[in-house]
């Protein structure tokens, strides 16, 4: 019988890095492996290359992936940080976090990343993923 895989999405907010370190201790109870996954999108204002203000460098995917790099090590210890699979998927993060589910034992993201609505009990990401998840979820809110 296969340990399973447990999915968790992170964007370097503080409540994704709650959520990263429960499903760290999640995945070692249970065995499961542990996917870190972030989603990227270009910019809203467009694309031509760098716009205005943007380093002539500017590559929202390393970017991306740099921000999953550091989120992992700043949420969890080397020895679990060698054992994720890291993965920076294109396109929109809540519909990323729902195709990469697909097949998972679970779903964990925090209760909101960077937004600025501070108001809201749960982030448009979070809201999204507990609608349309192929897997149960977990939203992980207050202290870890």
């Amino acid at each position: 019988m296969t340990a399973g895989r447990i999915v968790v999405g992170v964007d370097g907010s503080e409540p994704s890095l709650k959520a990263l370190r429960w499903a760290a201790r999640q995945a070692a109870l249970t065995g499961a492996t542990l996917e870190v996954v972030t989603g990227w999108e270009y910019p809203a204002t467009g694309w031509a290359g760098a716009a205005p203000g943007w380093p002539p460098d500017f590559d929202p995917e390393t970017i991306a992936r740099q921000t999953l790099d550091e989120a992992v090590a700043a949420g969890l210890d080397e020895a679990t940080a060698a054992a994720v699979e890291r993965v920076v998927v294109a396109g929109h993060p809540a519909q990323a976090l729902v195709d990469r589910a697909a097949g998972a034992d679970l779903l964990v993201v925090g209760d909101r990343g960077y937004s600025g609505f501070k108001a809201a009990v749960l982030g448009s990401v979070g809201l999204h993923v507990t609608q349309h998840a192929p897997c149960p979820v977990v939203v992980v809110r207050g202290e870890v």
